[in-house]
C-alpha cells in the first residue's frame, strides 16, 4: 500500500493558518498595529477604505527592518519575540508567535517599506497570495509602512462571509480603541476615506478616554489605583450616569494587552449591585499589572484569552477595589470591614488566600426618571413609589433574544376577546382595578383579563409611530435652544443611519462638527423630554434591540422609542387613564404581543376559574 501522508505545500499551511489569524479586516488592522508597538513606534497611522475590505495602511516610526529581516518577517513561526519555549511563561511583547504577516500575506496583496535609523536606503517587497514578487530597495521615511490589498482576493468564499461595511468599520474602531486606550503615550490617527476619524495625541489616560468617547466623560470618570502584592488595578471606572443598556465599553488590559474575561466583567458589576438597574453595564477602564510568569497569554491566536494563576483571588481583590473607589465618591456600597485594612494585611501575607466572605451593605439613593411620556396625568408617583419602581426593576428579567410577535399567536391563552372586551367595557359601572402598580385586573364575559400595563402602552405607542412614518403626518417643534450631541464614532455611524428615520418621525438634525448632530426640534408629543437624554437613552435601547427579529430599521427604531417612552411598571394610573390605555390597546392592529413580542394580556375563563375552587 502507498503511502498516504504528505507535508502540505506552505502556502497551504499559511492559509489554514490564516483562518484562525486573519478573520476579517480588523484581524489584519490588530496584528499591525501590535507590530508597530513592539517596533516602539511614537506615532502610528492607519488609514483604510472600503472598511480595509479593499485597503488597509499602517505607517508607524518606529525602529524599521534591514533587508534580511523585511523578507525573513513574512515566513511562518519567524519572530523576534522569543527564542525558546522558556519565553512563553514571561511574554513581555505584543506578538510573539510569528505567524501573522505570514498568513496575511497569504491571503491578500502585501506591499511593505521599511527602513532603520542610520540606513541610507530601505527596503520595498511586495508579496501577493505568499508569493514574492518584488524585493528591492528604495527611498523611504525611517520606520515601517505596510499595506494590504484585496483581503481574501483568493478566498472567495471566505470574503463573501465577511458582514456590511459598517460592521467590519466598528470591528476596525474597536481594535484601535484596544490599543490606542493602552498605550495613552503615543499618538494615533485614523482615516477612512480620506476623512480623519481620530487624531489622538500623546497624553494621560483620562485625556485618551476623553478623545475617543467624548467630552462628557470627563464628568464620568472616577480613579481606581489599588497595589496588592499579586496584582496593581489602575484605570477608571463610569459614575452610575454612565451605564448603558448595552455592552461594549468595558475594557480590561492585563500588562497592556486588551483581554475579554467574563469572570472578571462579573465582578465589577457586583460592585454596581443597586447603584446602576439591573439591565444596564457600566463603563470601565481598567489595568491589571501581574507579573509576566503569573499569566498565560499563550491560549488562543487572537490573544485576548488570558488564563491567570490566582484568577480567584484577583476576582476579590477587583470586586473590593472598585467597591471602595465608588463608596469614597458617595455612590454608596460601602464594605462592613475596614478596606484598608483588608488590603494591608494582603500586602503582608503574600501567598495568603482572601476570603470569600465580603459583607454588604448598600445605600441607595433614588431619583425618579426624566423624559417619560405616560398616558395623560398619570405623574402621582411618590419618592416611595419610585423606590418601590426601582426594587421591581432591579428584580424583574426578561428573555434575552424575544420571540417574534406573529410567531407567538398560537401560545397566549385569550385570542379573539375583542368581542367580550366590547360587550363588558361598554358598561359605566366596569371595575378596573391596578394590582401590583404593573398590571390591570378586570372582568369580561368568559372570566377575568391580567393587562400588563407597560407591554400595552408599548404595544399602542409602537403602532402609533409606524402609523405616522407611513403617513408622513408627525409634525414637529422646533426648539428655542437647539441641542448639540456628541457621539462616540461607533454611536456616529448608527446615527448616520438612524437620521433619515428619525427626521420622519419629527426630529430635526443636522451635523455639528466631529462625530456630532445638532438636534434643532422634537416630534410635538415628545415636548416634555430632555432631548439629549432622551436621544442618548434612545441609541442605547435601539442597539440592545439589534440583532433580534425583526431587523428592519424602521421597526427597531419605533421599538425602540415605544420601549423608551412607555409607562413603566410602578406607575399608578386612575380609570380613565387605564380605560384610555384599554381603549387604545383594543384598537391596535395586533393587541396581543408588545413589539419585542412579550405576551400582553392574559385570559382566565370562568370555567377554569370554577373547577380552581370545586
Amino acid at each position: 500500500m502507498s503511502d498516504v501522508i504528505r507535508l502540505l505545500p506552505e502556502s497551504v499551511a499559511n492559509q489554514i493558518a490564516a483562518g484562525e489569524v486573519v478573520q476579517r479586516p480588523a484581524s489584519v488592522v490588530k496584528e499591525l498595529l501590535e507590530n508597530a508597538l513592539d517596533a516602539g513606534a511614537k506615532s502610528i497611522k492607519l488609514t483604510i477604505k472600503e472598511s480595509g475590505k479593499s485597503f488597509i495602511q499602517i505607517v508607524d516610526d518606529g525602529k524599521g527592518m534591514s533587508d534580511t529581516d523585511a523578507r525573513l518577517c513574512f515566513e511562518r513561526h519567524a519572530t523576534s519575540k522569543i527564542k525558546e519555549a522558556k519565553d512563553l511563561f514571561s511574554i513581555r511583547t505584543m506578538g510573539f508567535r510569528g505567524e501573522a504577516l505570514a498568513s496575511i500575506a497569504s491571503v491578500a496583496s502585501v506591499e511593505l517599506r521599511t527602513r532603520q535609523q542610520g540606513d541610507e536606503t530601505g527596503t520595498l517587497i511586495i508579496i501577493e497570495g505568499g508569493e514574492l514578487i518584488t524585493q528591492e530597495p528604495v527611498a523611504t521615511s525611517p520606520g515601517t509602512s505596510i499595506i494590504v490589498k484585496n483581503l481574501f482576493f483568493n478566498i472567495p468564499v471566505r470574503k463573501n462571509f465577511l458582514k456590511s461595511n459598517n460592521v467590519e468599520y466598528k470591528q476596525i474602531v474597536e481594535e484601535l480603541i484596544h490599543v490606542a486606550m493602552a498605550f495613552p503615550e503615543i499618538s494615533f490617527i485614523m482615516s477612512s476615506e480620506k476623512v480623519e476619524i481620530y487624531h489622538l495625541i500623546k497624553g494621560s489616560l483620562r485625556n485618551r478616554i476623553i478623545g475617543i468617547f467624548g467630552k462628557k466623560y470627563d464628568n464620568y470618570l472616577v480613579p481606581v489605583n489599588e497595589d496588592t502584592p499579586l496584582v496593581r488595578i489602575s484605570g477608571f471606572v463610569g459614575k452610575p450616569d454612565a451605564a448603558k443598556k448595552t455592552r461594549g465599553e468595558q475594557y480590561f488590559f492585563v500588562n497592556k494587552r486588551f483581554i475579554r474575561n467574563p469572570f472578571f466583567n462579573h465582578a465589577v458589576v457586583n460592585a454596581f449591585e443597586g447603584l446602576i438597574p439591573g439591565d444596564s453595564f457600566p463603563f470601565y477602564v481598567l489595568f491589571f499589572e501581574i507579573p509576566y510568569e503569573k499569566v498565560d497569554v499563550n491560549v488562543h491566536p487572537t490573544k485576548t484569552e488570558v488564563k491567570f494563576e490566582e484568577e480567584k483571588e484577583i476576582y476579590m481583590i477587583l470586586k473590593a477595589t472598585v467597591k471602595k473607589v465608588l463608596g469614597q465618591v458617595h455612590f454608596a456600597p460601602t464594605l462592613d470591614f475596614e478596606h484598608e485594612s483588608f488590603l494591608n494585611n494582603l500586602r503582608k501575607l503574600e501567598n495568603d488566600k482572601i476570603s470569600d466572605d465580603l459583607k454588604l451593605r448598600v445605600n441607595v439613593g433614588t431619583s425618579s426618571p426624566s423624559g417619560r411620556i405616560p398616558i395623560p396625568s398619570a405623574q402621582k408617583s411618590s419618592e416611595k413609589d419610585w423606590k418601590e419602581l426601582l426594587k421591581i426593576l432591579n428584580h424583574e428579567t426578561e428573555e434575552k433574544v424575544p420571540r417574534h410577535e406573529e410567531s407567538m399567536q398560537h401560545v397566549i391563552p385569550g385570542l379573539g376577546v375583542e368581542k367580550d372586551y366590547e360587550e363588558n367595557f361598554s358598561r359605566q359601572d366596569n371595575k378596573l382595578i391596578q394590582v401590583h402598580q404593573k398590571y390591570i385586573f378586570t372582568s369580561i364575559h368568559s372570566g377575568i383579563m391580567l393587562i400588563h400595563q407597560q407591554y400595552a402602552h408599548q404595544r399602542v405607542l409602537f403602532e402609533e409611530f409606524m402609523q405616522n412614518v407611513q403617513n408622513k403626518d408627525t409634525p414637529s417643534q422646533k426648539q428655542i435652544f437647539p441641542e448639540a450631541i456628541e457621539f462616540t464614532e461607533g454611536d456616529f455611524q448608527i446615527m448616520n443611519e438612524l437620521k433619515p428615520l428619525l427626521e420622519k418621525m419629527g426630529f430635526m438634525i443636522e451635523e455639528f462638527g466631529k462625530r456630532t448632530y445638532l438636534f434643532n426640534g422634537i416630534p410635538t408629543n415628545l415636548k416634555q423630554i430632555n432631548s439629549k437624554e432622551f436621544i442618548e437613552e434612545l441609541l442605547e435601547e435601539y442597539k440592545s434591540n439589534l440583532g433580534n427579529v425583526p431587523s428592519n430599521p424602521l421597526v427597531l427604531l419605533a421599538q425602540s422609542m415605544a420601549c423608551r417612552l412607555a409607562i413603566k411598571a410602578g406607575e399608578i394610573l386612575d380609570k380613565e387613564e387605564m380605560s384610555l390605555l384599554i381603549d387604545k390597546l383594543f384598537a391596535c392592529e395586533n393587541p396581543y404581543y408588545s413589539p419585542k413580542g412579550k405576551p400582553v394580556f392574559m385570559k382566565i375563563d370562568k370555567s377554569e376559574l370554577d373547577k380552581k375552587f370545586e
